[in-house]
Order: C-alpha cells, then structure tokens, then sequence
C-alpha cells in the first residue's frame, strides 16, 4: 500500500463541556438554567487536516463564545437551543454542512423558605440529568430529547423465573424481589411534528412522568419486560416521538443473612452492590418509524 491509498475519512471538531448558567432577572422572582454545552461541527474541513490550512477552521473558542451570546437571549429548552445553534453555524459559515450539538441540563429547585418556594435561593436537584442532542446533515435536523441518572426502585411486584440454566449457573428463581434500576434514555421526535413552536419543556416532564408510571405500574417478571412497557406507554402518548432508546442497569439488591447473630431476616435487610451488574439496552419504536439518518451517530451506550 502507498501513502496515495490514504485519505481522510468522516471527521468533526467543536467544543466541548461548555459551562452555562442563565439567571433569568426579568421579575424579582428569578429563574436558573443550568447547562454543559458541546457544539461540533462537521463540513469540508479536509485542508486543516491535510495542507494546515485553518481557513475553514471556525476555532472552538467561537463556538463556546456563540453558545454564551446566544444564551444572553435566553436559552428555553436545551433542544430548541441546540436548534438555533446549528442553524446559526450552517448558514454564517456556508462550508459547515451540519454538525451534532449537545447538551446535559441540571435542576435547581427553590429553596422552601415560609412555606413557600424563595425568589432568588435554589438547591440543586439530584434527581436526573436532562439530555438533548441535535444532528444536522444538510438540510435534514434530528432531534433526540432524554435523560440520565433517574434512579428507581420498586420494593416488590418483581421476580425472575424460566430462565435456562447449565453447569455455572448459580441464581436461583424469584418471584418476589428488590428492582432498581439507573434510567438512562433518549427519544427521537419525528422532525415533521416538532416544527415551529413546538413545547419541548412540557414534552419531556410528560415523558419523564410516563416513564416513572411505566416503571411501578405492573409486576416486572424481568427488566426487559418493564422497559418495553416503559417505551410502549411514552409512544402511545406522544405522537411526535417515533423511537426511544433505553440502557438501564439492574442494580442488584441481596439479602444480608443474618442469622449469625440471631436474627431472622423476612425479606428487610439487603446489600446494594454497585457492580457488576446486568446492563439492560433496548429500543423501542413504531413500526413506520420516520428515517433515522444519522441522528444516532456518536450517542454512545445505546443500541
């Protein structure tokens, strides 16, 4: 093989992990968002590879300080944020031909102060991590909402039976069981019912309230099943979505014997061990499903 056989092959750049905090000042009662942003840009960028020519190379310092001039015009929902974004980088520079923009989001509750939330004083929330990404490839725009470290646990009305066995297998049948579990998950909306002044905000607190009912609602014999039932009840509800994307651990719960010192243990006392663990990824769509594209390139820990 020569050194004419290389070439340069898919490629992007950005910056990453960019640090944002909006107050909202407008009232006296004051308003957080909390954001960490990454913009990437992908387009003919192959001189700055090849030749060092850094004439299409908009420098990642642009790009964060874009995010925080776009941020002082307030942000809303990370995933119309991360719209204007790429917009922006795809019409001011005509050879960025898409790019994929990210973003966690953290929540801050108001502090309760006279029975009464206060103006101006938060606590952050440890509940979940909010996540958007938005993917653009040429006049196409993909937009994928989720979430991660939504932790849950249901203390009965779980088991797991039927399942095969051999020489190494150790587990013994339950029908009655500790199920916790790490949600993490991302849905795709359908790009044609997401169009203009689409409610991302409300879109996602309803997501996230299906996904908990989902969760509780019915005897998990695995899981698997709870995950589907989990994406089946947030299709059903939303229209706009056409697929959801989950990885969850099964934080494992086992029960401390206690009998060296006497005691009994009626299903109380367990272990909460942090590894390992099973790790349950699935997805579930609609079977007319709008063409995914690229949207799912580069999320990492989905299948």
């Amino acid at each position: 093989m020569t050194e004419n056989n290389i070439i340069l092959g898919a490629n992007q750049y950005g910056k990453a992990e960019v640090r944002l905090v909006k107050i909202t000042r407008d009232t006296d009662r004051h308003e957080v968002e909390d954001l960490n942003v990454t913009s990437q840009l992908r387009g003919d960028f192959q001189a700055a590879h090849l030749e060092g020519d850094n004439g299409h190379v908009v420098p990642t310092d642009t790009q964060k300080n874009t995010v925080y001039g776009f941020a002082r015009d307030g942000v809303g929902s990370p995933e119309a944020f991360l719209v204007r974004l790429g917009d922006h980088f795809t019409s001011e520079f005509d050879w960025v031909t898409g790019g994929r923009w990210a973003a966690e989001q953290y929540a801050w509750n108001r502090i309760q102060a006279g029975g009464q939330g206060h103006d101006h004083s938060f606590v952050k929330s440890n509940q979940e991590i909010r996540t958007a990404v938005v993917v653009k490839d040429g006049a196409d725009t993909h937009i994928l909402g989720g979430l991660s470290n939504l932790t849950v646990l249901k203390s009965t009305q779980s088991g797991f039976e039927g399942f095969p066995r051999d020489k190494y297998t150790t587990l013994q049948e339950t029908n009655e069981r500790i199920m916790s579990t790490d949600v993490a998950a991302r849905w795709r909306f359908n790009p044609a019912k997401v169009s203009g002044d689409f409610d991302f905000n409300a879109s996602y607190e309803s997501v996230k309230a299906l996904l908990l009912e989902g969760f509780s609602e019915n005897f998990s014999h695995a899981l698997q099943t709870t995950m589907f039932e989990m994406g089946t009840k947030v299709l059903q509800a939303h229209p706009e979505i056409d697929e959801i994307k989950f990885s969850m651990p099964n934080k494992h719960h086992f029960l401390v014997d206690l009998s060296p010192f006497g005691q009994d243990n009626p299903n109380e006392v367990f272990f909460a061990a942090d590894r390992p663990y099973g790790l349950i990824e699935g997805t579930v769509l609609r079977e007319n499903a709008s063409d995914a594209g690229n949207a799912w390139d580069g999320v990492a820990g989905f299948c």
